[in-house]
Formats: structure tokens, sequence, C-alpha cells
């Protein structure tokens, strides 16, 4: 049997697939190929997969967000666990563009549910995001604290992605579990991430931008770290024995975070990135963006106990080895 990866030609699905090749799974990737960054990006990590097991990875093109569109991609197409990344991320372009969060990360999120309700799935690991705390302000974050006060509306969708989660384990008894990811950086990673524009205005001579005026911190997270998180987890689907499990939860269903359980000040990483590239910064100082929060810290407890997940890469090895990629990418 076979694996599908939805998301697979984004930044985390990349590297998911690539690691469930290396180790020798089938796999069954589904990804619209979207515009929202570029798509020859995508379409390049595609082309990398193909270098590390084409004989074992099939790509289907469409949206999860359209019932039929899904039906029709996967067919008869077998696979017996599903890893859904697919979602429509960042904070502050759901301020300006809310339906295609609804679209990608409401409507697929059911859709893909139904999907491994109705395919009898044996485990479904999902993407969650960190972003769920909202203006928290107990450092760090659990797994238990309180997360009915969003702050963006990619957070809220995140969310409500949880409690469809819960419904479904309670209602069908599928076996889930939820992931709160921490800010994922490393080679392939996103455009509209902090690490990609930072490198890029470094290296082109450009200010950068820094909100808050740099008073911020983040759970950078390397990853292969997030990679071996979510490995540990699909290895593991959670037993349906009426326990309490992380999350709080006695259906077969969990959450965890993934994180570096290490927050970083900004300005740290703007220093590590000037290393890595041999360059200073110019600082464009800004006030906080609407959505956003100034500190994020992970409490790991629940899944390094659980499935012995160590973060293990520190953020000068992650930076450096993101830059030394993103040179050659780029062409730098």
């Amino acid at each position: 049997m076979a694996i599908l990866v939805t998301g697979i030609a984004g930044f985390i699905g990349m590297h998911v697939a690539a690691r469930l090749l290396a180790r020798g799974e089938t796999v069954v990737g589904i990804d619209n190929f979207n515009d929202y960054y570029a798509v020859a990006l995508k379409s390049a990590r595609i082309a990398e997969l193909e270098r590390c097991g084409a004989d074992r990875l099939t790509v289907h093109t469409a949206d999860i967000g359209d019932e039929a569109a899904l039906a029709s991609a996967l067919g008869t197409v077998n696979f017996d666990r599903i890893v859904h990344l697919a979602a429509q991320a960042g904070v502050r372009y759901s301020i300006d563009n809310p339906a295609a969060y609804v679209r990608s990360n409401l409507a697929g999120h059911l859709n893909i549910l139904e999907l491994a309700r109705h395919r009898s799935v044996t485990h479904l690991v999902y993407a969650s995001s960190s972003s769920v705390y909202g203006a928290n302000k107990s450092m760090p974050f659990r797994v238990e604290d309180r997360t009915d006060h969003p702050i963006s509306l990619y957070a809220a969708t995140k969310r409500a992605d949880e409690l469809m989660s819960e419904t479904y384990a309670h209602l069908f008894r599928v076996p889930q579990t939820g992931l709160r990811f921490f800010t994922v950086y490393g080679p392939w990673g996103r455009p509209d991430m902090a690490l990609w524009k930072f490198t890029a205005n470094i290296l082109e001579g450009k200010p950068i931008d820094v909100y808050n005026h740099g008073d911020m911190q983040r759970d950078f997270t390397y990853i292969d770290d997030i990679v071996d998180g979510v490995l540990r987890s699909l290895d593991h689907p959670p037993a349906d024995d009426g326990k309490e499990k992380a999350g709080g939860f006695t259906t077969p269903h969990r959450i965890y975070n993934i994180g570096n359980n290490q927050p970083e000040p900004l300005m740290d990483l703007i220093a590590t990135i000037e290393a890595a590239c041999g360059r200073k910064a110019a600082l464009n100082l800004l006030p906080m963006q609407d959505g956003d929060i100034s500190a994020t810290y992970a409490d790991i407890d629940a899944i390094g106990a659980d499935l012995g997940f160590v973060p293990s890469t520190g953020i000068e090895t992650g930076v450096r080895n993101f830059v030394d990629w993103y040179r050659a990418y780029s062409g730098d």
C-alpha cells in the first residue's frame, strides 16, 4: 500500500515525501500548484522528488477544496495512510484573501476527512499550526492551553480543522494525529517566510523589513526535525482505548506541538543570517503587523514522552544550510 501526501509540492510536503521515498515507501502525492508563490519552485521540488524515487512516486494535480476534482484525481488509487499537509498558508495573506482559507483549509480538510473515513485509512496525520495559540501569554505553549482566541483567520481555520478531526475520531473512529508546527525553515523553504526574504535581500544589498522593531521571538524548527516528528507520528497511530491523549481527547485522536523548544530573538536570527551570507543587513524597523504575535515557544514534552521526538538542529547549522541551498538555487 501507499501513503497519500497532500501538498506534496509544498515545503514540508516535499521533504516528508523525500524521506518516505528514501525508506522505500510508495508515495501518492496531490497538489493544486497554485500561484500563492512561484509555481516554478513547486515544480522544482517535484523534480527533486523524482530523483529520489520516480518508480515509487505518482503526483496528481487537483484542489483538495474541490470534492469532485479530488475524487476524480484519486479515483481507485490505493493508499492506507495519509499525511495531510495541503493548506493555504500565511497569517497576513488571510486578511486580504479569506475565501482562499475557507476553501483550502476548511472545505479541503473536510474532504480529506471524508476520504479517510470512506477509505478506512489506518492513520491520518494532519498539519495544524502554532498560530492556534493566538495571543496566549503563557510560555511555553502547551497543547493543554486554551486555543479559543485566534487573532487571524488562518489560525481560526487551523483550530477548526482540529475540532473537525475530533468529530470524525468520535463518530467514525478515524485514527488521527494533529501536529502544531512552529516556524519551520530550511532548504526548499517558502519565499514568503522571513528567512527567505532576509537572505534574498541581504545578498542583493536591499534593506529588510523588521517588524515590532525587532522585538520578537520564534521557535525556529529545522525541516529535518519536523519530518522526523511527522514520521514518528505516522508510524505510531493513537490507540482507540478510551484513554486521554495529548490534547485532552479520549478518542483515537491526539495533538502534539512540534518545535525546537528554544525560542530565538529575531535579531539573533538576523545576525546568524548575516554571518552565513558574509554581509550586514540594512534594517527597516516597522511596527507589529496585524494578526502577528510577538513570541512563540513550543512545549514538546508530550511528543517527546510518547514518541521519543528530540529536535537536534541548532539555528546556526540550519540557517547555514538554508543559505547554502539558496545560493545554489538562485545562482547567487
